[in-house]
């Protein structure tokens, strides 16, 4: 074979491994699924997380919530988590940490909501096809009984 044969092979090859249904479907799921991991952290950055920070009493992001571990310089104060950072400070982010947390949960908890109606309607289709009655035999089929059954009466 020329080199010219072994490419083409191969990308005859990858051609028809990309073409295949469950390929296809993993691209469209890996495209849906980060649309869907989009939407649900601007659900939680814009929607949830500022309604926490009302309950919480501080009225600002609960993601700028951060504890200083060690200042950049001693009596330095913060007002800011960025602030905190432009200076060198050692911080611990927990509000950024627990929304990161919240999404998870929010998009880990939808996959079992889809993954489980898609197991019912599994079911639902599987309980049908053991329901249904078993296919009428065609007109070969009922020519063969017929030819059969004149055999045995000879």
């Amino acid at each position: 074979m020329t080199p010219k044969n072994n490419t083409m092979g191969f990308i005859n090859d990858f051609k028809a491994f990309a073409m295949k249904g469950s390929v296809v479907d993993l691209a469209v799921g890996v495209i849906i699924g980060g649309a869907f991991g989009k939407i649900v952290t601007a659900m939680v950055d814009d929607i949830i997380m500022p309604t926490v920070s009302i309950f919480t009493g501080t009225g600002e992001m609960f993601a700028d919530k951060f504890l200083v571990l060690k200042a950049a310089k001693d009596g330095d104060v913060y007002k800011s988590l960025d602030e905190a950072r432009k200076a060198g400070a050692n911080v611990f982010a927990y509000g950024h940490f627990i929304q990161t947390i919240t999404d998870f949960l929010i998009i880990a908890f939808f996959i079992f909501l889809v993954i489980r109606l898609m197991a019912r309607v599994a079911r639902k289709e599987e309980a049908k096809k053991e329901a249904a009655p078993p296919p009428a035999p065609s007109a070969t089929e009922k020519l063969l009984a017929e030819i059969r059954d004149e055999l045995k009466k000879k």
